[in-house]
């Protein structure tokens, strides 16, 4: 791994070339104002920071995150936790598993900037997580389809396979706290269209929009749709732009989702996996035509409104 230094408190270090670093010598519950700003800078190159061994209480992670920006409520249509209006709790117990490729939220025309993950029950084996480099992912493409994707726009929505209950339930491989899950989840549907290629913001680089989400293309039929987003997806997730995190109990991690798509790994059975998740309010996306994403269906106004 590479060593880099961003200031004296905190230590950077490269796990992969593309995505990824560890940072140490710090204690979150203790960060200054410099150390935030060192993890800031970290996350624009990294992407994705991971910090091992610091047991934070769940208020902790809140107040912690809340010095990167105004948080959101824990999620559109699932219950937070008791402990506060902006913590989800995402448990095994209670059927969550968000085992495939995504970026946090992009059913909503706002997405959250950062999200943080705390690791409070990691079982003995599995229950990794990948997240993968959707800036990457867009340089890789080649030329022509670069130039293609400049020009599209995708409906998002929490409402395709992935949400849908009957189809979990179809497949029989689904426990029944799982199927409640996913009914939960669909309770309000959302559909927000986004530009498949954004500007982000602070690096004003150009990353792929996509993810499990992403249901179709706008103008273009289903079968075209399926293929045009088979092939941006595959450019995200190449293993050369993925990292792996082998998660252990008091972990935390942060990571850009203006530039990053995840996988939680569900291979741990009936292992028990907890981990606490808190999201910073995000901005509307903005594709190279300088046109916005904008809301479809669903009302997200009590999500973005600030956690007490």
């Amino acid at each position: 791994m590479t060593v880099t230094e961003l200031n004296s408190e905190v230590d950077v270090q490269a796990i992969t070339p593309r995505i990824g670093a560890q940072l140490s010598g710090i204690d979150l519950r203790l960060v200054s104002d410099g150390a935030v700003q060192a993890i800031r800078s970290a996350l624009m190159v990294h992407r994705v920071v991971f910090f091992r061994d610091q047991n934070l209480e769940p208020l902790d992670l809140v107040a912690f995150a809340r010095r990167f920006g105004t948080l959101t409520r824990a999620h559109p249509t699932l219950v937070s936790s008791p402990l506060d209006p902006a913590l989800f709790d995402l448990d095994s117990e209670a059927g969550s598993a968000a085992n495939h490729w995504h970026t946090d939220v992009t059913f909503v025309d706002q997405p959250p900037v950062y999200s943080f993950l705390r690791a409070e029950i990691i079982p003995e084996i599995g229950g990794d997580t990948l997240w993968a480099n959707t800036v990457a992912g867009y340089r890789d493409l080649r030329p022509a389809i670069q130039a293609m994707a400049d020009q599209l726009r995708a409906v998002h929505t929490n409402g395709q396979d992935y949400g849908r209950s009957d189809v979990a339930k179809a497949t029989g491989r689904s426990r029944p706290e799982q199927i409640e899950h996913l009914r939960s989840f669909v309770s309000t549907v959302f559909e927000s269209e986004h530009p498949v290629v954004r500007i982000h913001p602070e690096t004003n680089e150009r990353a792929l929009l996509l993810g499990g989400f992403a249901q179709r293309v706008v103008g273009y039929r289903s079968a075209e749709s399926i293929d045009i987003l088979r092939t941006l997806q595959a450019a995200v997730t190449r293993p050369e732009n993925t990292v792996r995190w082998r998660w252990r109990t008091g972990d935390v991690a942060i990571w850009d989702n203006r530039a990053t798509q995840h996988y939680a790994i569900y291979d741990y059975g009936h292992r028990h996996r907890k981990v606490q998740r808190v999201t910073t309010k995000g901005m509307t996306p903005i594709g190279l035509d300088g046109q916005p994403s904008r809301s479809l269906q669903g009302d997200a106004t009590d999500y973005y409104v600030a956690a007490s």
